[in-house]
């Protein structure tokens, strides 16, 4: 088979941009052809906020480099894994016009929301869910703080509902849970086009001991993150346990200050991605203390991988990856009280503790291991072509 896969790279290197590379190695690992068409961000810096909007809401670059790729080679399907901001939906009727299947990854709330994630002052915000024209987006100034650039993202949404983009130039989309398929089918996209399939991480990086005696957070400092019930919850513990927190953001100041008012939480920034997975190894769970709806929760099976349980918020598809009492614990979003509580009820039955872990790592085993996501991909891949095939017949 062979593939075109089309991604739009951030500027900082993202968890989308991981997953991209992950699955591209994984295809050409089973002897795939896999080429590539790619944007990065870094191009914005010289670009007027005219031409961004504009490569937003459709990029001719794109559609003719894109065209041009297909043309040469007979591709079996395209995989989009990210458009925006400077690919631009275009690109599915460079794939249209070929002939070419397009399946397109669903990682964030984009098509549905301005600023992606469904969040907004601190909390969830589903104003623009279902509108042909998601203006709170532009009122809120939901897109990078600014009325301009929100503008530009809710008049791409606008163009391509209004010419029916999302509902008939893509032959497949990949949601990596069901809470993020159910709400983009809430959304107006149809529901049959829509299959689920997770991330999953490779090469396994095998299970650890769970004896370093602390818990650990791994990810964005950010509020949508739910940094500041973390932090929160850990003041009130009765006995202090050691906290160790990975990752960088707009809050690291907020948890500088935590770290030298309680000597037990650690911060230590960014991590290589082998430093991470033996922290989690050693951690005896990991904190997922989102406030958001997450669309997947990478590090949640990460630390599945490892044989670690996660405490996460009971919210979005987080709390679908969970299986409380089993691989880990739910509690209630934005509630350090209750943080608190579930982490003092593990710490009160290291039994139970212990279970979990084998638990998280069967997990693991059954849903995210590599050669299962391929044999997923590859079923999407032969659904996309069968019904391009259908709609090109009609």
């Amino acid at each position: 088979m062979r593939i075109l896969a089309v991604h739009n790279l951030y500027q900082i290197r993202g968890g989308e941009d991981e997953c991209y590379e992950a699955e591209i190695q994984l295809l050409r690992n089973a002897g795939h052809q896999v080429d590539e068409y790619s944007e990065t961000n870094d191009r914005i810096a010289s670009l007027s906020k005219v031409q961004v909007a504009s490569k937003t809401v459709w990029s001719d670059e794109a559609y003719h480099a894109v065209k041009q790729q297909l043309m040469q080679h007979a591709y079996d399907v395209m995989h989009v894994q990210n458009f925006f901001p400077l690919i631009s939906p275009s690109v599915y009727y460079a794939a249209r016009e070929q002939g070419v299947p397009v399946v397109q990854t669903l990682h964030n709330y984009r098509l549905l929301c301005p600023n992606a994630l469904f969040f907004r002052d601190g909390q969830v915000c589903e104003d623009c869910l279902g509108k042909a024209i998601p203006y709170p987006g532009v009122v809120h100034r939901c897109y990078r703080e600014s009325r301009t650039a929100s503008a530009g993202v809710v008049a791409m949404l606008a163009f391509h509902r209004a010419k029916r983009t999302w509902l008939e130039q893509v032959d497949r989309y990949i949601a990596l849970t069901e809470f993020a398929r159910q709400k983009f089918i809430e959304g107006g996209l149809p529901a049959h086009k829509i299959l689920v399939k997770p991330n999953f991480v490779n090469p396994d990086p095998g299970i650890g001991t769970g004896q370093g005696g602390y818990a650990l957070y791994v990810g964005r400092l950010s509020v949508e993150k739910g940094l500041d019930t973390l932090l929160a919850a850990w003041e009130q513990l009765p006995q202090p346990l050691p906290l160790k927190i990975v990752g960088d953001g707009p809050l690291a100041a907020q948890v500088t200050e935590a770290t030298q008012r309680l000597p037990h939480v650690t911060w230590l920034g960014r991590r290589p991605m082998a430093e991470v997975h033996a922290l989690m190894g050693d951690a005896m769970f990991l904190v997922f203390p989102s406030k958001w709806y997450e669309t997947f929760g990478r590090v949640a099976i990460e630390s599945f991988a490892k044989g670690t349980p996660v405490i996460a918020s009971n919210i979005g598809a987080i709390a679908e990856l969970v299986d409380a009492d089993r691989t880990g614990l739910l509690f209630e979003p934005a509630n350090s009280d209750d943080l608190a509580a579930k982490v003092e009820s593990l710490l009160a039955h290291p039994t139970k503790l212990a279970q979990m872990r084998h638990a998280a790592r069967a997990e693991f085993e059954a849903k995210y291991t590599a050669q299962a996501n391929y044999q997923h991909l590859i079923d999407i891949y032969t659904k996309a072509q069968f019904a391009a095939t259908v709609k090109h017949a009609d």
